[in-house]
């Protein structure tokens, strides 16, 4: 082995050193727990002021008002279904767990915020436009596409690495849920 090989091997084993920090774990596998906790716990977190009216929130009796307000009815029950989406959906990216569906409950209340509330405003407006509901959608439907990484709870599971049949589940699901939702 010459000098320049020797190198070489030193230089692609330092590459890999650095892209690992646990056997097969990788950079990614990190990147992909630091974006499904932070996203995850704090829809989780909005779920939460909907329910429990915890971080401030205003409750689950000021939540259906505003539900009802809004044309859902009864209100309550909407409220419910929406805080519960959140939070169950929010704590299923959080941990990587049930993936696709945990993506699907939040794919479901976004396309109902932007039906109702944030179309009329356009994509941009101080008083909320549709750019933060597409921008939820679309990480939920991202980490459902990519899967969760291997510090997850799913790595166990066959949808563990994701794709299109993981995504497609995610965004029917969740087109599904909205429509139900929306139409009665």
């Amino acid at each position: 082995m010459t000098k320049r090989d020797t190198d070489r091997s030193s230089t692609a084993t330092q590459t890999a050193a650095r892209r690992t920090l646990a056997p097969g774990v990788t950079a990614g596998d990190w990147g992909l727990l630091l974006l499904r906790l932070t996203f995850g716990l704090l829809m989780a977190a909005h779920g939460a002021q909907k329910l429990f009216g915890l971080f401030g929130g205003p409750g689950l009796t000021a939540t259906g008002k505003g539900f009802a307000g809004l044309g859902y009815h009864p209100g309550k029950v909407f409220a419910v279904i929406a805080g519960l989406s959140e939070f169950l959906g929010g704590l299923g990216l959080a941990v990587g767990l049930l993936t696709p569906l945990a993506a699907a409950a939040l794919i479901g209340v976004m396309i109902n915020a932007m039906a109702t509330v944030t179309w009329a405003n356009g994509l941009w407006d101080a008083d909320g436009g549709v750019e933060y509901n597409v921008a939820i959608a679309v990480v939920a439907l991202t980490v459902a596409a990519t899967g969760p990484g291997r510090l997850a709870l799913d790595r166990f599971f066959p949808w563990r690495s994701g794709g299109w049949p993981e995504a497609g589940v995610a965004l029917v699901l969740g087109g599904i849920g909205a429509a139900i939702a929306l139409i009665l």
